[in-house]
């Protein structure tokens, strides 16, 4: 249109993730390269909110290098405009103000939420901005195709291989020592698996493999001390477990119950962030082990939060400038309201409608398929009880039990049996 100047305007939402500059120097150059402005504004959506103009207008010669590093220029806001109209109402005329005529957002799927809500709140009040949405996240649990990762999360599982391949040495080098690594990925298990499967951990749970809706804790324990058993009767007292984050939420509320001091919201659910899950495990597999006469250290870590803000390796920087020239060349051609992929080395967009849960209305959420040859080579490698164990008297002498016993005990990790309550059976002979 002429007399019009095409202003694109940069938000960034959510967490960090490797690779956020690679996409705003993507953006920045293609665009200034057809004379459009770029804004790049600062906070995520939590300033123009409240009406703050506070954003740096981004030419090439600024950002020549930031592609290369990790954080991002612009920082983050985890700020949702979407849950007052006044606050969406402030978000429209604030990029009206400055004179913005496309929006790219970089983030998850609440901010993906947010550039659709943004772009129909505009047209609402007379005003056009068209909007594409980059997604990023290092759990890599929005809905893309399979084969097709979320910028950054390779850089976080490479880098977190390599923080379980030293704690793994430092396991062996210590003898006697388990690691039991609780990697961030609270809906899905792809950071965890992709980790643990490169380090080669000894064992890695993930939420995607307990089908049921819950699942005791026990059950988990069962699992790790299972790894922890199988590797001592080979010489190897010691071992590193990854653990997804998202397991928690597998466990029955009730199980954290009998624990004490859980803190719950005013609806009287658990507040898991105020769980410190690694420690639970480490008590409840200590106190397992004990019985079976096996003497080892346990030490719980997170890994998750120093991965962020890393610098992206060479497949992310590559990738994400490649999405924020696609964000540009989309917005160019007129249209609007669409996250941007790469596929098969197309720029392909996904409409914002077609990723939407039809139950919840919130974005979908991409899990594991543990159907995968990826899955099934990660659990191939993995010492873990499996089915055939349950005939194996060396493994039944291990744990002290009888062949029958031991078969009876552990067969409903495979679907098999009943879930043991031996708890419950404790306090009834007590009482």
């Amino acid at each position: 249109m002429i007399g019009i100047k095409n202003v694109v305007a940069i938000v960034c939402g959510g967490g960090p993730a490797p690779g956020i500059n690679s996409v705003i120097s993507g953006i920045t150059n293609e665009a200034t390269r057809h004379g459009w402005d770029v804004l790049g504004i600062y906070d995520g959506f939590s300033r123009i909110a409240r009406g703050e103009k506070n954003y740096v207008r981004l030419e090439p010669k600024d950002i020549s290098r930031i592609h290369l590093t990790g954080g991002c220029i612009l920082k983050m806001s985890r700020f949702n405009p979407t849950k007052k109209e006044s606050d969406l109402r402030t978000v429209v005329e604030t990029l009206t103000e400055l004179g913005v005529t496309h929006l790219v957002t970089i983030g998850g799927d609440d901010t993906a939420y947010s550039s659709a809500a943004v772009s129909d709140y505009a047209r609402k009040m007379g005003r056009t901005i068209n909007v594409v949405h980059v997604p990023k996240t290092i759990d890599n649990d929005l809905p893309l195709p399979d084969g097709v990762p979320t910028f950054g999360f390779e850089t976080a599982r490479a880098f977190g291989t390599e923080e379980v391949e030293n704690l793994m040495e430092d396991a062996r080098t210590t003898n006697n020592r388990w690691y039991f690594t609780i990697a961030m990925g609270r809906t899905a298990g792809h950071l965890a698996l992709g980790m643990g499967r490169s380090a080669g951990a000894a064992v890695t749970i993930i939420p995607e493999e307990f089908p049921e809706e819950k699942i005791p804790l026990q059950q988990v324990v069962d699992i790790i001390t299972g790894s922890i058993v199988k590797r001592y009767l080979t010489g190897k007292n010691y071992g590193v477990a990854v653990i997804a984050e998202g397991v928690i939420e597998k466990i029955a509320p009730e199980d954290f119950k009998k624990l004490g001091n859980v803190v719950t919201d005013e609806h009287g659910h658990i507040r898991y962030s105020e769980l410190d899950f690694g420690e639970i495990l480490k008590q409840a597999v200590l106190a397992e082990v004990k019985k079976l006469g096996i003497k080892v250290s346990i030490i719980d870590k997170e890994i998750g939060y120093e991965l962020r803000c890393t610098a992206p390796i060479a497949y992310d920087i590559d990738y994400a400038r490649s999405l924020g020239y696609s964000a540009v060349q989309f917005l160019m051609a007129g249209d609007s309201s669409a996250l941007i992929t790469i596929q098969d080395n197309k720029a392909v967009p996904m409409r914002f409608e077609d990723i939407k849960d039809p139950v919840t209305g919130k974005t979908k959420v991409r899990k594991v398929n543990i159907d995968s040859i990826h899955y099934k080579i990660a659990r191939g490698l993995m010492m873990r009880l499996e089915e055939g164990d349950l005939d194996d008297p060396g493994l039944a002498n291990a744990y002290r039990m009888t062949q029958e016993e031991f078969h009876k005990r552990y067969a409903y990790l495979f679907g098999k049996g009943e879930v043991p309550k031996e708890k419950e059976e404790k306090k009834e002979e007590k009482k």
